[in-house]
């Protein structure tokens, strides 16, 4: 199912959140409804120290035990806090609410932060994971309501514990990690730094940006032609410029851009503006496609918004973050778990700007 009105204008304000149609929004709701409470399919990504680690997901992680894996219901939960924040009072928003009461507990939370206290869980959903967790965290935190407040509370322990994961982390990660999937460092940082500055953690944020310039600012002449890979759901590329401008002045950072894609002035840019198309909706590792379209929306949009008026890249970006918007659109409602798992957090991310509209 495809919902052409999502294709609004992306302009004038590109910061600017866009109301959606009560109906879209209880449409991409009701995938997070049903996925966040469904424990199989799942895939635990778990380290097995002995028999007694052979246990039922729910069992182990009592909030985040759905969607397929730990990532997915994170931003699953995420997705339906962005909703509940940026489209208020939609048709759909008392079952949202009654869901995150019953999964957002401070019990429940307090087994998720737990877990990460054994040797073998430290590295767990690193930093994939952890990253849409304080995405999670950064939504409630900025989010003026009652709820959001008492689930934010709840939340801390595991939020305290993912920081300090991240902190410790950093100083022993000597180099990026560039991929399509789910390592990907640029994709993280961004995340992680949005979350640091939205609640004022000056340590964090001073780590990242200290760990971002030493692994991307000497970067030169990305090869797009390299992109993509036929089971991406990022651009490593467009990852790493959308993060980029988030640590560098304007006119740095514009200086840089010019060195890391020169051909984007001449629209020469191998496949990386061109949306892919998915020969297999049904297949968990080739749908990961549809999401490369709707997460190179995202950076194109937050490249496009670090940008001046009048330069001349704008409207190459902008055409190319509508057509991938249209086409990553109309894989979200496949009617198929591979997909529909986690395909509409990425949507809304892109739609309601989630990573420009701090």
């Amino acid at each position: 199912m495809f919902l052409p009105v999502l294709l609004f204008s992306l302009m004038p304000a590109i910061s600017q959140t866009p109301d959606l149609k009560d109906e879209q929004v209880v449409s991409f709701a009701r995938l997070a409804l049903d996925s966040i409470v469904r424990e199989f399919p799942n895939k635990p990504g778990q380290v097995y120290t002995g028999p007694e680690s052979a246990v039922v997901p729910r069992a182990i992680h009592p909030v985040f035990y759905g969607s397929f894996d730990w990532h997915s219901s994170v931003h699953g939960h995420w997705m339906l806090v962005r909703l509940l924040k940026t489209q208020p009072n939609s048709s759909i928003d008392a079952e949202i609410r009654a869901l995150l009461h019953a999964q957002l507990t401070a019990e429940a939370l307090q087994v998720e932060a737990n877990y990460f206290d054994e040797k073998q869980n430290k590295g767990f959903e690193r930093m994939y994971g952890w990253a849409w967790l304080l995405q999670l965290a950064n939504e409630l935190h900025t989010f003026e309501d009652d709820d959001a407040k008492l689930w934010a509370a709840n939340l801390k322990p595991l939020e305290d514990q993912i920081v300090g994961l991240l902190l410790g982390y950093l100083p022993r990660l000597s180099h990026p990690i560039r991929t399509g999937v789910h390592p990907d460092t640029a994709f993280a940082f961004g995340m992680e730094l949005d979350y640091a500055r939205a609640v004022g953690n000056q340590e964090l944020e001073k780590a990242l940006v200290a760990k971002v310039l030493s692994f991307y600012l000497d970067d030169v002449n990305y090869p797009v032609q390299y992109e993509p890979s036929g089971e991406d759901f990022f651009s490593a590329g467009l990852n790493e410029a959308d993060l980029m401008r988030r640590v560098l002045p304007q006119k740095e950072y514009l200086a840089w851009l010019n060195a890391f894609l020169p051909g984007l002035v001449n629209s020469e840019m191998g496949n990386l503006l061109t949306p892919t198309q998915v020969s297999d909706v049904t297949d968990g590792r080739l749908v990961h496609l549809a999401g490369l379209n709707l997460s190179r929306g995202w950076a194109l949009e937050g490249i496009v918004s670090a940008l001046p008026d009048g330069d001349e890249r704008r409207d190459v970006l902008l055409a190319a973050a509508i057509a991938h918007r249209k086409v990553g659109l109309e894989y979200v409602f496949s009617g198929h778990f591979e997909g529909e798992h986690w395909l509409a957090s990425f949507a809304i991310y892109l739609v309601t700007q989630a990573g420009i509209s701090q």
